[in-house]
């Protein structure tokens, strides 16, 4: 008879000491951030860790890329149990970013905090909804700790609108370009398994996917335009200081484009909040699925080129201020 291991409890201090120093840092990386967004299915994306609020720092302030209009998300973490502090600071935060989403984690709720949490639910409209969460550490035997989320509080249709979403995005109600959309992202993923920088969020049905770039703000795309018959790729700047970025990044130009190897299109957009760096293979046609592979063979290894070329030096643009 085959021989099974036990789960342990593991003590949160004993992987994170501190909150600020430890907890909040491991959160907002990449791959904990997407579990906590399976949890609550969202795709959450960092824009800042400790972001200024008044006198105050919200603890990790995300974009939920997933939602229609990719609002902000606030999440303040405790590792103790729930006091009314954080209660006080998770509503300033609220207040003080226009939020519509504020995510309180914690080790333990108290039942009046757990209850202030299914309040605000209650009296807010359809645009804001409040969640609770207690995250646990377990392991077996020697492993690593794993850790793991709990929802202990939530909007009251929550269920019933992932529901409505998960059907509303079922292949029977989605237009013929959706679908396609949605399934040559789901192709593109399968291959991405196991790929050491180019994670992609989950499939949606939409023209366009995100990478992280490794910092916020801004991401690599990858893009259909079916009204174009093209393919792209993509380093999308998006923050206050986009155009700041776009320039440094510009008079790199030469260099970075014979880095990559391909020919891109450098789009400042000072009407808008967001610059665009985008190279361009040609489609002929989405729905002739033997095609994919040809696609995917100049997809996949273009968003690589962009990352090599990208990811080092995004990290040391200034902004405006500093300048």
């Amino acid at each position: 008879m085959t021989k099974l291991g036990r789960l342990e409890r593991v003590d949160l201090r004993v992987e994170w000491s501190k909150e600020d120093r430890d907890f909040t840092p491991w959160l907002a990386q990449e791959e904990n951030i997407n579990l906590l967004g399976e949890t609550l299915n969202m795709s959450l994306e960092v824009e800042q860790e400790e972001r200024r609020v008044g006198r105050f720092s919200a603890d990790i302030l995300c974009k939920d890329t997933g939602a229609t209009d990719a609002g902000w998300v606030v999440i303040e973490n405790q590792l103790e149990t729930t006091d009314h502090s954080h209660l006080g600071q998770i509503l300033t935060y609220s207040a003080g970013l226009e939020a519509k989403t504020c995510v309180w984690v914690a080790a333990k709720f108290h039942e009046e905090h757990r209850a202030a949490i299914d309040w605000l639910n209650e009296i807010s409209g359809e645009d804001h909804q409040f969640f609770g969460l207690e995250i646990e550490l377990w392991r077996i035997g020697d492993s690593v700790a794993a850790p793991k989320f709990n929802i202990v509080a939530k909007p009251n249709d929550w269920k019933r609108e992932v529901g409505r979403s998960a059907r509303s995005m079922e292949p029977a109600a989605l237009t013929e370009t959706k679908r396609l959309q949605l399934e040559f992202w789901e192709v593109m993923k399968e291959r991405l398994a196991g790929h050491k920088t180019l994670r992609s969020q989950k499939p949606q049905p939409q023209h366009w996917t995100t990478f992280s770039i490794g910092r916020s703000g801004m991401h690599l795309g990858a893009i259909i335009n079916t009204r174009e018959d093209r393919i792209g790729v993509e380093l999308y700047l998006g923050d206050d200081n986009a155009n700041a970025y776009f320039e440094q990044l510009e008079e790199e130009r030469e260099a970075i484009e014979a880095e990559i190897g391909f020919e891109l299109v450098w789009m400042p957009l000072p009407e808008r909040r967001a610059c665009r760096i985008i190279g361009f293979h040609p489609m002929k046609d989405l729905s002739d699925k033997s095609s994919w592979n040809e696609l995917l063979t100049w997809i996949v290894p273009a968003l690589e080129q962009m990352h090599n070329a990208f990811a080092r030096r995004v990290k040391d643009l200034t902004s405006e201020a500093t300048l």
